[in-house]
């Protein structure tokens, strides 16, 4: 963590550098400051140029600093932007790579700022349930088109410097450069150096016209958030903007930031910050052990999950084979992929030329042969263990030494297919959840002979494809698949007291899940748990019989792909409409059990549903098979939609309390069944999944 001062051509040169993303931390920012007033005393200095180290500005605040007494201590970060403001030589920010939050912000009390048209400059206080803090909502608005400012804010979406730098009576980009940005700078620096007075952006008018543009941001920020405030309360200082002073707005602002950093919401949100990078960090194994290189990927099979899984390489620029059983199913897997590439092009998330870039680095086979040489082989077909036989038998044969073989399975056992190789130290699971490219969520299941430089690789391919990766041990259904189940149980369970699919999932999306229970079923298929299922009466007699929904697929209604499942669907919609055929089989069911109907709370339903995670997340790390109760958060809110904003279930159980978790699920099956043992010792001791 250092900060270097030179001077150049009679320009203050200021350089902070705090890997990895130039964190705006104490230490930072009062160096800064020492290095701004030098720069302002000298009187051979004619003007200052601010940058960060490392090919990045700065990606903003500390937040490891939260809610410690260095977060309140001087210099905060709005001195630093108010004695930039007041200083009578002007201060050029110097900007590539990364200017997010707090480093947008010290860039916009510069006056003037110089980018690379590659940087990226966004406000995304609001993934971890903030606003900016040091008057980015009422500057930025001056700067900046009013729709794209409340979208940045209220989204946290970024935007590159050429797109900010394109957009109609923008005054956020002073200059765009393509070469040295610093060296830009100070050339710049010389042009200004005499302008009289240094232009402030505080001093600018928010332009006319803004209620229609921030009512229609409003509505997109409702239908996104689902109960998550910081969105509106982001639009609500940006029309703060419009409306007062500045120094009222920003008053406002900082007022509204320190309510925020303070409350549920923004403590759920940084501890999945910080969950996702202790995810990371795997129990004895060292973190920087040797990996295996992985160069030329095979994914085996092309249906919708291979394909996913495909695409996830080839857009992480890394060559793919894909092989299957026949010529038909290679080619409608080609053209499924094809589609979707084309998709992004019409929507303008890529161009022509990189979508055909990427379909050149697929390559396609039926021949195990022909991936032999690949250093990673991802099996990706039908969730069945005669056919993972085959293939993991014939991969073992043609695989070179060294190679990794990964299965896909969601809730096979990854030790038996281990067990059918030569080489089971080789082998790993890497469950990716659909569809593939777009989900974030891998579950890298650990098998008991799996080598360290296998697992510690096979995170750090999830990494390389943009994934978050989870390690799990082994059972049926892994972290993930396992909670599911009892979360369908108790759906299930609901239903036959009486509850609609549509009121059990607006509960829950009304609690901030992406999608409710039965919503969800429809999208992936009820077809596929069906098969699950199937599968655990085989081996299990007394499993419990999931009688509606098994009555459902011999209807065959599967879900959106046939156009009816809980919900029926009109031909190209994917909107669900009540059922009457369902409406008739919750009917016949209640009348052939004589179940008496009860009115559920919308707070009742949800607690069914989410300690029913609690309770079996609780059963998983008691077993080991998940290695914190935060990765458990992490594998639920990266891959089921669990609201960001409630930090996960195992976050919300803490929050919620424990005691109370327990007495709720002894109430809720009628002391049937006991809360798991150590969710029991847990709250007898007054302690929490996640801390003391």
């Amino acid at each position: 963590m250092t900060t270097h001062y030179s001077v150049e051509d009679a320009v203050a040169i200021i350089r902070f550098d705090n890997p990895p993303v130039n964190g705006l931390s104490h230490a930072i920012r009062t160096d800064v400051q020492r290095g701004l007033r030098a720069a302002f005393e000298d009187a051979n200095v004619r003007a200052v140029v601010l940058t960060g180290g490392g090919g990045s500005f700065s990606a903003g605040a500390d937040i490891s600093e939260f809610g410690t007494p260095k977060s309140g201590m001087e210099p905060s970060l709005g001195t630093l932007i108010a004695e930039m403001e007041n200083a009578a030589k002007p201060v050029i920010a110097a900007i590539e790579g990364t200017c997010f939050g707090g480093g947008l912000e010290l860039a916009l009390g510069a006056h003037y700022r110089v980018a690379a048209p590659t940087s990226r400059l966004g406000l995304p206080e609001v993934t971890l349930g903030l606003v900016p803090g040091a008057g980015g909502t009422q500057r930025l608005p001056r700067v900046l088109d009013l729709a794209t400012a409340a979208e940045m804010m209220s989204s946290g979406t970024p935007h590159t410097a050429r797109h900010l730098a394109s957009a109609t009576g923008q005054r956020l980009i002073d200059r765009l450069v393509d070469h040295d940005v610093v060296v830009a700078a100070v050339r710049f620096a010389a042009e200004v150096a005499a302008v009289r007075p240094v232009p402030l952006i505080r001093d600018l008018l928010v332009p006319e016209g803004s209620a229609d543009v921030l009512a229609a941001a409003r509505q997109r920020a409702q239908r996104r958030s689902r109960g998550f405030h910081a969105p509106l309360a982001a639009l609500d200082l940006v029309e703060k903007a419009t409306t007062s002073s500045f120094e009222d707005g920003v008053a406002a602002e900082r007022q509204t930031f320190l309510e925020l950093v303070r409350g549920d919401e923004s403590h759920a949100l940084r501890h999945v910050f910080f969950a996702e990078r202790l995810a990371r960090k795997i129990p004895g194994v060292d973190g920087d052990a040797p990996t295996r290189p992985v160069d030329q990927v095979a994914v085996i099979g092309a249906g919708t999950m291979g394909g996913g899984i495909v695409m996830s390489f080839l857009d992480a620029g890394i060559p793919v084979t894909v092989l299957e059983t026949s010529q038909e199913a290679l080619d409608r897997g080609l053209a499924t992929i094809r589609r979707n590439y084309q998709a992004q092009v019409d929507k303008g998330k890529l161009t022509s030329a990189i979508a055909e870039n990427r379909l050149g680095m697929l390559a396609t086979t039926l021949d195990y042969h022909d991936i032999a040489q690949c250093d990673l082989v991802v099996e990706a077909v039908f969730e069945d263990m005669d056919v993972k036989r085959s293939v993991f038998t014939r991969l073992d044969d043609v695989m070179k030494p060294g190679a990794i073989l990964a299965s896909n399975t969601s809730t096979l056992d990854v030790d038996a297919i281990a067990g059918l190789t030569s080489r089971p130290h080789d082998v790993v699971g890497m469950h990716f959840f659909s569809p593939a490219n777009v989900m974030k969520l891998l579950e890298v299941v650990r098998g008991k002979k799996t080598a360290d430089d296998v697992l510690v690789t096979a995170m750090q391919v999830g990494r390389r494809i943009g994934k978050t990766g989870v390690v799990s041990g082994v059972c049926d259904g892994f972290i993930g698949n396992r909670m599911l189940a009892k979360y369908r149980a108790a759906a299930s369970q609901l239903l036959q007291e009486g509850a609609t699919p549509a009121q059990i999932d607006s509960a829950l999306e009304d609690f901030g899940f992406a999608m409710g229970p039965f919503r969800m079923a429809d999208l992936a298929g009820n077809d596929i748990g069906w098969a699950v299922r199937k599968r655990r009466y085989a081996e299990d007699p007394d499993f419990p019989r999931d009688e509606i929904a098994d009555a459902l697929c011999e209807m065959g209604r599967f879900g959106q792909k046939t156009g009816s499942g809980w919900y029926d669907y009109q031909p190209g919609s994917r909107e669900p409409k009540p059922s009457p055929a369902v409406d008739a089989l919750l009917a016949a069911h209640s009348e052939r059990k004589k179940a008496p109907s009860t009115e559920l709370a919308r707070d009742e339903i949800v607690r069914r549903l989410v300690f029913s995670l609690v309770d079996e997340g609780a059963r998983i790390l008691d077993e080991g098979i998940a290695v914190r109760a935060s990765d458990i958060d992490v594998v639920y809110v990266s891959g089921y939609g669990f609201p960001r904003h409630r930090g996960g279930p195992m976050f919300y159980a803490d929050t919620f309390g424990l005691d109370k978790v327990v007495e709720a699920l002894r109430e809720f099956t009628d002391g049937n069944r006991e809360p798991a043992q150590l969710l029991k010792d847990l709250a007898a001791a007054g302690k929490t999944f996640n801390g003391s």
